[in-house]
């Protein structure tokens, strides 16, 4: 299977540790991908806020791209961008007549043929447990983190549908999987606040110091997200976050593929990890053990 991959805006900016994580990884799993050519945004939450129509015809056009090149399934690791091609498939085959004004507008009548993967679903469902297992060759066992998948990346369920909505586990077994301690926490789908950081900066602040003190509370050391909102929000606010509400908190935000590459043995530093505003180096030096053999990886 050759996946196109669909790295959307953040992760050619601001989130291109998750982009280059992710590479590692799939690299790393011998999985073939090809980065989908001529790839516009896909209007994250301005566009159909705004129109509709607009809403549902960015993501299509990515797909339609896709189809045109061949491909039956695409990548897509932003949480963000996943939302919003997945809700665009979902509206274009319960409404026909939307439908045929998006292909009006596209000048091309997109068959549906291509499936939308969130690289959790692929991992998880394709690759699996025991071949990511088999993968891990560092001891990341004495690290404590909770997995924030956020308010995008199982919701709605009806069009997204490859994890519980309100519980998910995918991204907990998958850490689980290289060995991590996943500790279990109460925030797991939560909003950060998201796209709102500089129209609504305290509501943004208290959401996300709500998530960082419950993660703090249950013993997490750091935190695994899948959405560059969410690490943002987590990553680069935290420091006001303790300054106002006079937390200590000191948690790292990684992503989850940044996490996954570390116990594969990809190099620390072509990761991105350097572009971390919480130094997440304290915490991978505190728990290297040359001394102690690699814990068994979980199997639950």
């Amino acid at each position: 299977m050759r996946y196109a991959y669909y790295p959307g805006c953040s992760l050619h900016s601001t989130a291109f540790e998750y982009d280059l994580s992710m590479r590692a990884v799939l690299e790393k799993l011998g999985i073939e991908y090809e980065e989908l050519r001529g790839w516009i945004c896909c209007g994250t939450s301005p566009a159909h806020c705004s129109s509709k129509l607009l809403g549902v015809t960015l993501p299509i056009k990515n797909l339609a791209i896709a189809e045109e090149d061949g491909f039956r399934q695409m990548i897509v690791p932003c949480a963000s961008c996943f939302s919003r091609l997945k809700i665009a498939l979902h509206e274009t085959s319960e409404n026909p007549e939307l439908k045929e004004k998006v292909e009006q507008v596209l000048n091309y009548a997109y068959q549906g043929s291509v499936e939308v993967r969130h690289p959790l679903d692929i991992l998880y469902n394709e690759v699996g447990l025991e071949r990511i297992r088999e993968s891990v060759r560092e001891n990341l066992s004495r690290m404590k983190v909770v997995c924030y998948y956020g308010c995008l990346l199982t919701r709605p369920p009806k069009a997204v549908n490859f994890d519980q909505c309100e519980y998910p586990m995918t991204m907990d077994n998958l850490l689980k999987g290289c060995g991590i301690e996943v500790l279990d926490w109460s925030y797991k789908t939560d909003c950060c606040g998201a796209g709102q950081a500089l129209a609504l900066t305290n509501i943004v602040v208290k959401l996300s110091r709500d998530i960082l003190d419950n993660a703090k509370q249950v013993g997490a050391e750091a935190v695994a997200v899948a959405c560059p909102l969410c690490h943002s929000n987590l990553d680069a606010r935290q420091s006001e976050i303790e300054q106002t509400y006079k937390l200590s908190l000191n948690l790292p935000i990684f992503y989850f593929s940044q996490l996954i590459a570390l116990a594969m043995g990809v190099d620390k530093n072509k990761i991105g990890l350097q572009g971390h505003l919480v130094n997440p180096f304290p915490l991978l030096k505190k728990i290297k053990s040359p001394s102690s053999p690699a814990r068994p990886p979980s199997r639950g």
